[in-house]
């Protein structure tokens, strides 16, 4: 039962992570991810089929292996959520909703920056 679980979490997380590959806006890797880390659980021959992608595989394996993002994911990650909170605040979101995300963000932004570029 719990293998069939992370079987179907791997799978759902994989489906949005094939869909970020067509949508510019959904990132791809982060849902690779969660889906390698829930194969790992159901299915070893799935998993090694993300590591072993020519494209895919290797964000991946940096993130498992030294927790290791790329350089241009930083950049594209931290431009984009600062384009976010500036079309939230552009929109005219509520000064609290503009700050708490502005908050997140840079929360994220502070740990991407502290790891180690792949």
């Amino acid at each position: 039962m719990r293998r069939r679980l992370w079987l179907m979490i791997g799978w759902l997380f994989m489906s949005i992570g094939i869909i970020g590959i067509a949508l510019p806006v959904v990132p791809t890797v982060p849902f690779l991810l969660v889906a390698a880390w829930a194969f790992a659980r159901s299915s070893p021959v799935l998993k090694q089929r993300i590591l072993d992608h020519p494209t895919y595989g290797p964000p991946v394996r940096a993130w498992q292996e030294r927790g290791a993002v790329g350089r241009v994911a930083k950049i594209w990650a931290i431009s984009a959520m600062t384009a976010g909170v500036a079309l939230s605040w552009w929109v005219g979101m509520p000064d609290w909703v503009v700050a708490v995300q502005g908050a997140i963000c840079a929360s994220v932004a502070i740990f991407l920056i502290t790891r180690p570029c792949a």
